[in-house]
């Protein structure tokens, strides 16, 4: 597995959780990270992704409550979700860039109930 991602669960409305993405050495110059999501029934959506270039961009239904960030060593993508409601449940999918490569991680499940 090339990326590991882990820190869904089961979550209360107005509860937080942090996910975590975790890359393999076999990916090297990563250059940006980003967290997407897919709703059951709807197509997978962009959440965050930051670059190491220091640009960092969200979705509207996201911004305020979640925080993306990442270790110094660029292998570790997190998201802080804080605020969470009923409509952020669906799995969440890691994916890392280096240039001309795309990984994607196994996605992590949160539910977030009312």
């Amino acid at each position: 597995v090339q990326l590991q991602a882990s820190g869904g669960g089961l979550v209360q409305a107005g509860g937080s959780l942090r996910l975590s993405c975790t890359a393999s050495e076999s990916i090297f110059r990563i250059d940006a990270m980003g967290w997407y999501r897919q709703a059951p029934g709807k197509q997978r959506e962009l959440v965050a992704f930051t670059t190491s270039g220091g640009r960092t961009s969200y979705a509207d239904a996201v911004k305020g409550r979640f925080t993306i960030s990442t270790d110094n060593a660029w292998n570790t993508v997190y998201l802080q979700m804080s605020s969470l409601n009923p409509e952020d449940t669906a799995v969440y999918y890691c994916r890392a860039n280096n240039g001309r490569n795309t990984y994607w991680g196994q996605g992590t499940l949160v539910t977030v109930s009312s």
